[in-house]
């Protein structure tokens, strides 16, 4: 579906990116919890989101927990090219459904892009055949995610507290066993990627099914952890100016110890553990450079046998969470 948006939204107001971040971390959540939660009216939770999300101004979406599904190879790519084309193959790599981010690093010569591939094979395609025909592209690295912490999935850009996000979700608590997949549920988690919110109803006519069999799957692929809900945002909008990747290097000892501490940081909405020289890789959101400078330094420089530290400043996402920017934010 088109963007219906014309031109750049103005950053939000303090109400706003209060819904926001109740989206954010609970997309799910009904216009009443929402506002019983940040002690608004119903009445003036969906005269202030409905806007919002007629516009491509708030994105509820899904992505499939990449451990939870065998077939999935989770990848991260670091590729060089020339300047001239950066842009044009961020919006190649952004148009291929496998793709979860794309985004243009600091030096203006670099994409950093998440891919969740279907298979061994459909990785050795992209390797050994797709980024080697694809012209301008000079160098490339890939490697492994190995875990994904789930701590930063109930992400709020800050805007919450540790207590407000515990009350909204339930990311933290131990999965149930994972379910057999089944036709079904793959057709329902695609629904879901297209609008995370859409009512039982809406679903269940979109299925072919009954709305009490939608609401009964959805909540055992839930309660799995098989599928993440999502609400897409651009983060500019909500006050943040800074975004970078971090590549840091510990020991094997203490990474899960630091993957872990970074996960549940307010300012980190991506942490995975890696394959490569670096073995965690941090998505860092910040609302300033000094803001991003203070991570580093009282944050990540209190990790225990921290080895190595790459900071790669983001200049512009062009994919999230599956989902394409729109055309007016993203360059």
């Amino acid at each position: 579906m088109a963007d219906p948006r014309q031109t750049r939204r103005s950053p939000l107001d303090e109400t706003d990116r209060r819904i926001a971040a109740v989206l954010m971390a609970a997309p799910r959540a009904s216009w009443r919890t929402i506002g019983d939660f940040l002690g608004l009216s119903e009445r003036t939770i969906v005269r202030r989101a409905a806007p919002l999300l007629h516009d491509g101004t708030l994105r509820p979406t899904a992505v499939r927990n990449p451990a939870r599904f065998p077939r999935i190879v989770p990848i991260v790519l670091r590729i060089r090219c020339r300047p001239s084309r950066i842009k044009a193959i961020a919006a190649g790599l952004a148009r291929r459904p496998d793709t979860i981010w794309v985004d243009i690093l600091g030096g203006g010569n670099e994409i950093s892009s998440v891919l969740f591939l279907d298979g061994a094979e459909a990785r050795n395609t992209l390797l050994l055949r797709d980024l080697p025909a694809t012209a301008d592209v000079l160098s490339w690295d890939a490697y492994d995610l190995m875990k994904v912490f789930p701590a930063g999935f109930a992400w709020s850009g800050g805007l919450l507290s540790t207590h407000e996000l515990e009350a909204m979700t339930s990311i933290e608590h131990d999965p149930l066993e994972a379910p057999a997949i089944q036709p079904f549920d793959e057709a329902l988690i695609n629904q879901l990627i297209v609008n995370s919110r859409a009512g039982y109803s809406e679903l269940a006519a979109l299925l072919d099914t009954s709305a009490s069999t939608v609401r009964r799957r959805l909540d055992t692929l839930l309660a799995a952890h098989m599928v993440r809900l999502a609400c897409e945002v651009d983060l500019g909008l909500l006050g943040i100016a800074s975004e970078a990747l971090l590549w840091i290097a510990t020991g094997p000892a203490t990474l899960e110890a630091a993957g872990n501490t970074l996960s549940r940081h307010p300012q980190v909405r991506f942490t995975a553990a890696t394959t490569g020289a670096a073995n965690l890789l941090v998505a860092v959101a910040a609302e300033d450079l000094s803001a991003l400078y203070d991570f580093l330094t009282t944050t990540v420089g209190a990790l225990e046998d921290l080895r190595s530290l790459e900071v790669t400043p983001i200049l512009t996402s062009v994919k999230r969470t599956g989902r394409v920017r729109p055309s007016t934010t993203a360059g």
